[in-house]
């Protein structure tokens, strides 16, 4: 966690610090062959140079973006694990279950998917 040592002490709550720490390490446990990094201040992971998804905080909530055209193919998922989203994110909020299963689905898509991808993002 190394990588996201910085990103997290920023966040104030502890509580709140401790969930997405659980939630980074779930990641990097789970997919031991995506990049770690922080850009555009939100930590983030990639798999051969491209964006598979990325985590950002706020006061009510934590959220996830694997990029809108995942959001659009996972919409009723996302909507039965009871969380919202917008086009481009996905909020849990600080005192919900986290789907692992559900972000385990949305990253193997993600990597699946851009296996052949070169960009960063998705066109």
């Amino acid at each position: 966690m190394e990588t996201f040592a910085d990103y997290l002490a920023t966040i104030e709550n502890q509580q709140n610090r401790a969930r997405l720490e659980e939630v980074l390490t779930w990641v990097s446990e789970t997919f031991p062959h995506l990049v770690r990094r922080v850009a555009w201040k939100q930590p983030m992971f990639t798999d051969h140079g491209t964006f598979i998804i990325g985590f950002s905080v706020a006061k009510h909530h934590f959220s996830f973006s694997p990029e809108k055209v995942v959001i659009d193919r996972f919409s009723d998922e996302i909507k039965r694990a009871g969380y919202e989203h917008t086009k481009q994110l996905v909020r849990i909020r600080w005192d919900d279950p986290i789907d692992y299963a559900l972000i385990e689905k949305i990253i193997e898509f993600n990597i699946v998917d851009k296996a052949d991808y070169s960009a960063f993002w998705r066109k």
